[in-house]
């Protein structure tokens, strides 16, 4: 199974890949300058990989739920992907991605952060269905 998880934001999307269960990839993020050059760029990059299942983080339970459910259900059919599409909690993995990359860069806006939280979103999912 290939998977793609994606951590949607409004300036940048991070995105990470595995191909099995135990490895996640973080990809370079697209750097979204209007929603449908950035739905075009995640479509290219889901075809590039032969992406079957689709990973993407929202905050669950929380007041913002609903709105990041609806914002992601139009950014995902502009992509038009026609696989699976999954939801992960995303909770505190920008944070986590924050605290891992510490020391080793300045904190620089090109999107790594935003690609090691699709990571950390993809690992959690992983697991998930791993401990199942």
């Amino acid at each position: 199974m290939k998977y793609i998880a994606i951590d949607l934001g409004l300036k940048r999307i991070g995105l990470a890949y595995s191909a099995h269960k135990d490895l996640v990839t973080p990809l370079p993020a697209i750097i979204r300058k209007n929603r449908n050059q950035a739905s075009q760029e995640v479509k290219k990059v889901l075809k590039e990989w032969e992406v079957e299942t689709i990973v993407i983080g929202i905050p669950l339970g929380g007041s913002s739920e609903d709105e990041m459910r609806r914002r992601i259900s139009h950014f995902m059919n502009l992509v038009d992907f026609q696989g699976e599409i999954l939801y992960q909690d995303e909770a505190g993995s920008s944070l986590e991605a924050e605290n891992m990359m510490k020391g080793e860069i300045k904190y620089v806006r090109d999107g790594r952060i935003d690609s090691i939280s699709a990571m950390i979103i993809l690992q959690r999912y992983l697991l998930s269905i791993k401990n199942k």
